[in-house]
């Protein structure tokens, strides 16, 4: 027997679905039909236990979290972390190694085709450049060093720079390096892990679904392609996404749940800081307890990565602490590629008082 209730002169729910009623006096006829969360209740607590001992939770378990309450939710997955990560926190700094106007159009990237901000253009740093900046981060906590580049794909002699610039950082800095370099090949992989690369970024953005809406010079297809050569080839792999560019809880379940076919070592998690002359300049950015609850149910989903509050902790009240104490272990600190960031001396401040350990 189906189930029906009135939510409202707008909504009524049949069977688990939301139909959403036209302005035409609530005729039935003219309803529009939406899926919605399973509305049983989960407990939250009982739910982590069963992930510390192996369960995988399933996608109505993942949405049931968005109607949990927060603080229950976030100290839970403050334990998984506690769990799967110990007391580990991984600092990560990039730098810019390539700058300028990308062939890309994603609508959420200043460096975007489609974007008409202001932005620095430079061809490929070259290795004293490079080194000299890595020197800087060397030594005071931070575990891992990336270069970052615009552009959908580089070149093979840009791809040799990088390797050269890798060599200097394995050389003279005790940093781990890293690199950003948009949809890589096979080829590229094996030499830049000669050269001393450990880790590769490839962000799989937002759901498959929602990236068709902000995107259509790559797909999503594209990414995990680059997602796969990477952990065949045996280098750790970092691949988050950008929240507040329009997606639902929905799209956020789903790219969650697309990484866990990937498992990526790192997921960052960025806030959209709207950038004047794109697309999504004039988007209102994600409040503070939506964005934790985004990083909590991220843990829950995948509870053995570490997951990377990046870009948007400064417009935090608290610089992201709350998240650093609901499941997230660990962060990019100073400046991002084309917005603000924390300054390195302030999270490692923050790093110590939580009582983490620096990786």
């Amino acid at each position: 027997m189906e189930r029906f209730l009135i939510v409202n002169h707008n909504y009524f729910v049949v069977d688990n679905f939301f139909f959403q009623v036209n302005n035409r006096k609530d005729s039935l006829i003219h309803a529009k039909e939406m899926k919605v969360r399973d509305m049983t209740t989960v407990n939250v607590e009982e739910l982590a236990k069963k992930i510390m001992e192996g369960y995988k939770i399933t996608k109505e378990e993942a949405l049931s979290l968005v109607d949990a309450p927060l603080d229950e939710l976030c100290a839970q997955a403050d334990k998984l972390r506690e769990h799967f990560n110990g007391n580990n926190f991984d600092m990560c700094a990039i730098m810019s190694v390539k700058g300028g106007r990308c062939s890309e159009n994603c609508k959420f990237c200043a460096q975007s085709q489609c974007s008409k901000a202001e932005i620095p253009s430079f061809a490929i740093r070259d290795r004293d450049y490079v080194v000299e900046d890595a020197k800087k981060h060397d030594g005071i906590g931070i575990s891992h060093y990336c270069q970052v580049s615009s552009g959908r794909k580089l070149n093979k002699s840009e791809i040799a720079q990088i390797c050269d610039n890798v060599k200097g950082i394995v050389k003279e800095t005790g940093l781990i390096p890293c690199v950003s370099l948009g949809l890589i090949d096979k080829e590229d992989l094996e030499a830049l892990k000669a050269a001393g690369v450990k880790r590769v970024h490839n962000n799989i953005e937002t759901s498959p679904a929602h990236f068709k809406k902000i995107c259509s010079s790559h797909t999503t297809d594209d990414k995990i392609k680059v997602m796969k050569l990477v952990k065949e080839a045996g280098l750790e792999l970092c691949s988050g996404g950008i929240f507040g560019i329009g997606e639902t809880w929905e799209d956020r379940i789903d790219m969650a749940m697309e990484l866990t076919n990937i498992q990526p070592d790192s997921i960052p998690i960025n806030m959209l800081k709207p950038i004047q002359g794109t697309p999504m300049e004039s988007r209102d950015m994600l409040e503070k307890d939506e964005v934790r609850r985004i990083v909590a149910i991220f843990k829950f989903i995948l509870p053995k990565s570490s997951i990377r509050f990046a870009a948007g902790r400064d417009v935090l009240d608290d610089t992201g602490i709350c998240c650093f104490k609901g499941g997230s272990n660990a962060t990019i600190t100073g400046n991002m590629l084309t917005v603000k960031g924390i300054s390195v001396e302030e999270d490692l401040k923050t790093i110590e008082e939580l009582g983490y350990r620096l990786a």
